[in-house]
């Protein structure tokens, strides 16, 4: 498959595997469109814009394998022969290494660390369950009290809500420098 081909393929991917969970998908999309938004940041815009699509098709039920999406989406990408950044990007998306750890589950990719990867953090945490934008200090707090007090991902969004917030900082300077370049 061709890089530019693959943003086409992970969006069929996402919406065949996220169907039956609407809500999901309609954040999917949001997420795909705020990281189109920050493609001219980053060394490979093809693959943010595949992770975006990609970053949480671990909640599809036949792909359940450890009850945890971000490593779940990453096993199954790697069985259809997605390259392994693409699935180190879903299985580290958003902080999910402090859930992971919570929940005593390895992530066998590392996180990388990179532009590209807080631009997948910063697209994913500013857009609501339905796909609109937020800032991340709202979306944590959606998230918090969905889940509430005590539950293993409201207490991982707390725990990791700083890493979210520079990365998202980090990825608004990146967009806001590019723009100030292009004038």
């Amino acid at each position: 498959m061709t890089d530019d081909a693959l943003p086409q393929w992970a969006e069929q991917l996402a919406r065949s595997y996220l169907a039956t969970l609407p809500r999901r998908l309609a954040h999917v999309v949001g997420v795909a469109r705020h990281a189109a938004q920050a493609a001219a940041v980053v060394d490979d815009p093809n693959l943010l814009l595949a992770a975006a699509w990609l970053h949480d098709i671990g909640y599809a039920e036949d792909l359940c394998v450890n009850d945890f999406h971000p490593v779940d989406g990453a096993l199954y990408l790697r069985q259809v022969g997605a390259g392994e950044r693409l699935c180190g990007l879903v299985a580290n998306h958003s902080a999910a290494q402090v859930e992971a750890r919570r929940r005593a589950i390895e992530i066998e990719w590392a996180d990388e660390r990179t532009p590209l990867r807080d631009a997948l953090w910063w697209a994913d945490m500013t857009t609501t369950p339905t796909g609109g934008t937020t800032s991340v200090e709202e979306r944590v707090a959606e998230v918090q009290a969905r889940y509430g007090t005590g539950h293993v991902v409201a207490d991982a969004v707390a725990e990791a809500a700083p890493y979210l917030v520079e990365a998202a900082a980090r990825t608004e300077q990146r967009i806001a420098e590019a723009a100030a370049q292009v004038k």
